[in-house]
């Protein structure tokens, strides 16, 4: 699949940093208290530095990921319009941003599957389709569905999710509609580049697939993944993987998270998103077995979502932005390695007053009306971002 992009300026936003409250569940339970957070920082984030030298030759490509799109109740009547829904307006405050990069990746974590199914939230979802066209919108060109999710209304809301996906030219990851689809590699081609995605889930809240459709969603087999990573190794340039795992609402990568990115990396992915745990973890660098080094994202927060804690964490997602690199080839004829550089974070918030007008927007622009000690928040968020990446550049 070659996807065409159109390219705007990027769209820079100002300072971030952490919420220090930990939440449970998926529901709208009340929140414990955060443990192992890092100190606050002790100043706002860095100005981004000045344009670096010309790109050595090569082939590159920018790539954008965001975290959990969830439709609550509260986000589906906000978009109402009449008989129809309108998510765009949503978006807006981003859509720029996402735009401009070559390839942009979102996480569907609630089905698509239509009004004519029933409009559903928590604890089982459907939502419009029309959150898909915005997404399409926005500049989304591929979408991770493999998440715990995936079959709440069944085989036949997933079933036309695929189909409107693949009417609207996005490609879709972690989950098939037959066995032919699910041996089917999803390659991306831009710049000269190509990109393999795959997307798996741990679980699917306890719903066994249909009898005979276990390709339906692509489920965290450890020997599996290994197995598909590495056959995407050979066919593409550039190995991107989401792992939807975790525990929810856990400010900290768990063990098994650590455990299985390394899997992950091993096998031949050169970058890991997480998703799951609807707040925002801190990233870092592995090495891998290839002599090189694995990005691994293990959670990007929420993206968009109405989830009704009194914990702020879950309104505040970010924009992963990293640009993928292939040398040319050196005059000893070794194929190069590809390399994972210029990356940063953009974070954003959820902003809406009443359970209405829900808007994503850069976390800089949310005041205290939005967010009590919005400052604090922002520089404690960087500290805990920068913990395994003191580099890392945090907006």
């Amino acid at each position: 699949m070659t996807l065409a992009k159109r390219r705007r300026p990027l769209r820079c936003c100002g300072m971030l940093a952490a919420l220090l409250l930990l939440v449970s569940g998926c529901s709208d339970t009340e929140p414990a208290v955060l443990q192992g957070s890092p100190a606050p920082h002790s100043g706002e984030s860095p100005a981004l530095p000045p344009a670096g030298p010309p790109i050595p030759a090569g082939r590159l490509v920018t790539l954008a990921a965001v975290g959990d799109v969830l439709i609550h109740r509260s986000l589906y009547e906000d978009a109402r319009k009449g008989g129809s829904f309108d998510f765009k307006p949503m978006l807006e405050a981003v859509k720029e941003e996402l735009g401009a990069a070559d390839i942009a990746v979102a996480n569907q974590e609630s089905v698509t599957g239509s009004t004519a199914l029933g409009l559903s939230d928590y604890p089982s979802f459907n939502s419009p389709q029309e959150a898909a066209d915005a997404l399409k919108e926005a500049g989304i060109d591929v979408v991770t569905m493999a998440n715990n999710h995936a079959l709440d209304r069944g085989e036949k809301a997933l079933r036309s999710a695929i189909r409107h996906w693949r009417e609207l030219g996005v490609e879709y990851a972690g989950v098939s509609e037959s066995e032919a689809d699910r041996s089917r590699l999803r390659l991306v081609e831009k710049n000269g580049l190509r990109l393999a995605f795959l997307a798996y889930t741990e679980g699917t809240n306890g719903i066994a697939s249909p009898k005979g459709r276990a390709y339906l969603v692509h489920r965290l087999e450890e020997r599996r993944m290994k197995r598909e990573i590495a056959e995407a190794r050979r066919a593409a340039d550039a190995v991107i993987v989401s792992l939807h795992f975790g525990r929810e609402y856990e400010s900290l990568p768990s063990p098994g998270q650590r455990r299985l990115a390394r899997l992950a990396a091993d096998a031949g992915a050169d970058l890991i998103l997480g998703h799951h745990p609807h707040v925002l973890q801190p990233p870092e660098w592995i090495d891998n077995q290839r002599g090189g080094r694995t990005l691994v994202i293990y959670s990007l927060g929420n993206f968009l979502a109405a989830q009704r804690q009194p914990d702020p964490r879950t309104r505040i997602g970010a924009i992963l932005h990293a640009q993928l690199w292939l040398p040319a080839a050196g005059a000893n004829g070794v194929p190069p390695a590809l390399r994972t550089r210029n990356v940063r974070l953009q974070t954003t918030f959820i902003r809406f007053h009443g359970w209405r007008g829900f808007r994503v927007v850069p976390l800089a622009e949310a005041g205290e009306s939005d967010l009590p000690e919005a400052g604090l928040v922002r520089r404690n968020l960087q500290a805990h971002l920068q913990r395994w990446m003191p580099d890392l550049l945090v907006r």
